[in-house]
């Protein structure tokens, strides 16, 4: 019974992630605000002078970033201080997280501050690593291993090594 009773807290726990899609998932957190780039497009500008801010936690960002990443964070993010180290308000600008609800929220504020060129990451760099791109870590060495944020976001990422 006690094992039964545990399936159940899974089930209702994980609920609205199984039954959906990641299309589903993203829509029902975010307003889409802001404009989606896919890990595909991303991948065809990135050596372009896109600039890349990392919105998840600095424990998540110090397992793996994107290479050239800087790091924004999301609970103490610094509107004031990313501004500030970036001058050209019209410069590409892509915003990732784990799956791209936080990085919603930063990127809406800097289209707030005025800038015009602003993207969030489809599927964050749950997506990117999932499609098999690399990630690295402080060291600036590749890695497999991703922080997947919880067990239950964590059914989204399908490649590496996922990391609590």
């Amino acid at each position: 019974m006690k094992q039964f009773i545990t399936l159940i807290c899974i089930f209702i726990s994980l609920g609205a992630f199984s039954q959906n899609t990641l299309k589903d998932v993203l829509k029902k957190y975010n307003s889409e605000s802001v404009p989606y780039i896919t890990v595909d497009t991303l991948k065809k500008v990135i050596h372009k002078g896109v600039i890349l801010l990392d919105a998840r936690e600095k424990k998540e960002f110090k397992i793996s970033h994107l290479k050239g990443a800087q790091f924004v964070g999301y609970e103490k993010f610094n509107l004031k201080k990313t501004t500030k180290s970036i001058a050209n308000k019209d410069a590409k600008i892509v915003v990732y997280c784990s799956l791209g609800v936080r990085s919603e929220d930063i990127a809406e504020q800097l289209k707030n501050a005025g800038y015009t060129n602003v993207f969030n990451l489809y599927g964050g760099i749950f997506e990117w690593k999932n499609k098999e791109n690399k990630v690295y870590n402080p060291k600036g060495k590749e890695t497999e291993e991703i922080h997947a944020f919880s067990k239950e976001w964590a059914v989204w990422l399908l490649k590496g090594k996922k990391v609590y």
